[in-house]
């Protein structure tokens, strides 16, 4: 695993206006909260009562990949709700530090309303090609990996001198600065190795994170062509880790 965060980019960001991402972070954060996995809501008990609401709370709002070609219409909604279920707190916080850092910049390059359409189309195209290829599975899936996967990809197009500062654990965490170009590509290369190995643990779905980065990409280099990149270096990203 990659961990990477910036030294400037908070200054750049800083002068910009994102109110598609922070929106989305707020949103995320919010439904965390209020519900049964953040541990935090009362109405939903403790021990065993608590488990059984979590469990619900997936079904009913995560994709389940078997009821996906069911017939009924909420399955086929469920790629669309998922992008704003988190797993753990663990997993809530990773995933809205990438959105926060990558996403911002994305956002004004993009435009606002584009942006939006764009991370909620991604998404849900991501989730649903996971679906699609574990089409007997009955394992919920949740989360904005797949989503904040396409920002990446986008990223990688729009912004491929960034500077990235990375903490490589096999280096004893020594932090290195790195162009997106080197930081992005090396990010897929451990997930699709990790998708080739079968690594599919709790709330990790490296095909969704594949499709996601590929959607990303291919959207910003037809959308902009040959004037997406931002010609001069830009300030670095920051972030903490992989979503």
């Amino acid at each position: 695993m990659i961990k990477t965060w910036g030294t400037t980019a908070g200054r750049m960001i800083r002068g910009q206006s994102a109110p598609v991402t922070y929106g989305l972070i707020a949103a995320c954060c919010l439904v965390f909260l209020v519900s049964p996995v953040s541990g935090l809501n009362p109405v939903y008990g403790m021990g065993d009562e608590l488990l059984a609401a979590q469990q619900a709370y997936f079904e009913r709002w995560g994709v389940v990949p078997s009821e996906l070609f069911s017939g009924a219409m909420r399955p086929l909604l469920a790629p669309a709700t998922a992008l704003f279920v988190h797993g753990s707190w663990l997993h809530l916080l990773g995933n809205m530090l990438f959105l926060y850092v990558f996403g911002a910049m994305a956002e004004e390059r993009m435009g606002h309303l584009q942006f939006a359409l764009f991370y909620l189309g991604c998404g849900y195209l991501a989730l649903f090609a996971y679906a699609v290829a574990h089409a007997g599975s009955d394992q919920t899936l949740v989360g904005a990996s797949g989503a904040i996967s396409a920002v990446l990809g986008a990223f990688l197009r729009l912004f491929p001198k960034a500077r990235v500062t990375s903490l490589f654990p096999f280096l004893f965490f020594l932090p290195l600065r790195f162009p997106a170009w080197v930081v992005l590509p090396f990010w897929v290369a451990l997930q699709w190795l990790a998708a080739l190995q079968g690594g599919q643990g709790p709330g990790v779905a490296y095909l969704a994170h594949l499709v996601g980065f590929s959607l990303g990409f291919v959207y910003a280099w037809v959308r902009y062509g040959r004037t997406a990149r931002v010609k001069k270096p830009a300030p670095a990203t920051e972030g903490d880790s992989q979503p």
